[in-house]
């Protein structure tokens, strides 16, 4: 089976999409770097590496440090697909992010949004 070509789309190219999103509705770019941290594990400098490197998501998250074991607490609906029934581990953390911007742009706690 192919893989699906998110997988090899660079998260720098999706990443200012996240900012402006978040910055749409009032949010920061800290608190989008927070969330991603958060979730990989990633120090903000190892971030910024990733991202000028242009790592692929299915890389960026394949070398991530150490995911968050609370990530697994993120349910709901993202593109129409219920996160915690998405099989494909990679698939799975991509939407994971997705999810957490949402919530940010959606005005949530960040408290709330990294499970605290």
């Amino acid at each position: 089976m192919a893989k699906h070509r998110i997988y090899s789309v660079s998260v720098a190219s999706v990443y200012p999409h996240y900012i402006a999103k978040a910055e749409k509705k009032g949010r920061t770019k800290a608190e989008v770097d927070e969330i991603i941290r958060w979730l990989t594990g990633y120090s903000q400098k190892a971030l910024d590496d990733q991202l000028a490197k242009q790592t692929s998501f299915e890389d960026f998250f394949a070398q991530a440090p150490r995911m968050n074991p609370s990530r697994l607490l993120v349910t709901g609906v993202i593109c129409g697909v219920r996160v915690e029934e998405i099989q494909e581990s990679t698939m799975r953390e991509i939407r994971y992010l997705d999810k957490l911007v949402d919530e940010l742009a959606r005005g949530k706690a960040m408290a709330k949004i990294l499970r605290g």
